[in-house]
């Protein structure tokens, strides 16, 4: 116990920090593997029809319920956006160092930005049982048919175009600055900025979310290359040159997902 409590306060929350993420993407893939086994893990076409099954039978299946599809967006939503906000958060230190920043500060600032995600997370869990009751995706989130996917791509990569996309890209890629402008102390203080961080990355970042609808919501492979996507466009070295070229790659993949089954097929 006296080890523990010689530890700095810092990094004890450092490390609470790391474990959460840590523990975030533990639980991704622990679920991933469970639908992967209650899905694809059947015999035969037993497991394709199990992914096209009407979510209206009358039994009890979890991705077409509220309650354990948030859990899952949230578990995500902590586990590809919370190491995007590792630059932000060092900015935040900066100012616990030479202005009045506040440990309570620094934990709000990440409470407040966690519960817009986690705000976000309700919201596409509503989108995608609207999808699946609609029959426009299927019990693993990806969408029936190919055209889809395609226009998610190319509806992301022209995003990366956009004026919202330039602005919200610019408060994540420059937190200090939001910081200086919308500076209050205390942990309420940064709770309040955390949500307004966390407002402004939902802008930049919630196309790279529903294009878990051209793949699969829970596609590990997804996960892993948007998040390390998210994290590069937030570093102040490389940032803003890799969000204009990311949209060109998204709008291509978009464009030979469109014509590749009619140039293969004929």
């Amino acid at each position: 116990m006296h080890g523990i409590l010689t530890i700095p306060l810092r990094n004890l929350a450092w490390l609470g920090f790391f474990a959460a993420i840590l523990a975030a993407w533990y639980a991704m893939y622990a679920m991933a593997m469970q639908m992967d086994l209650d899905l694809l893990g059947r015999p035969g076409a037993m497991g394709e029809r199990m992914r096209q099954m009407d979510p209206r039978m009358p039994m009890y299946m979890p991705m077409a319920n509220f309650g354990p599809l948030f859990a899952m967006w949230a578990i995500m939503m902590a586990a590809m956006m919370l190491p995007t906000l590792v630059p932000t958060l060092r900015s935040y230190e900066d100012l616990i160092a030479s202005a009045n920043g506040s440990r309570a500060g620094f934990l709000g600032v990440l409470a407040g930005y966690f519960l817009i995600w986690v705000g976000f997370a309700g919201l596409i869990t509503g989108a995608q049982l609207a999808l699946l009751y609609g029959g426009v995706i299927d019990m693993l989130g990806i969408a029936r048919a190919p055209w889809i996917g395609a226009l998610l791509l190319i509806g992301a990569g022209l995003y990366q175009f956009t004026r919202l996309k330039e602005i919200c890209h610019g408060v994540c890629h420059s937190p200090m600055m939001y910081f200086l402008g919308h500076w209050r102390a205390g942990g309420l203080g940064g709770l309040r900025m955390g949500l307004g961080l966390g407002a402004y990355c939902v802008g930049c970042c919630w196309p790279l979310m529903v294009l878990g609808f051209a793949g699969g919501v829970m596609n590990l492979a997804w996960m892993g290359l948007a998040t390390i996507y998210m994290i590069l466009e937030k570093l102040p070295q490389i940032g803003h040159a890799v969000a204009r070229p990311f949209g060109v790659l998204l709008i291509l993949g978009g464009l030979v997902w469109l014509v590749a089954p009619h140039v293969l097929g004929g």
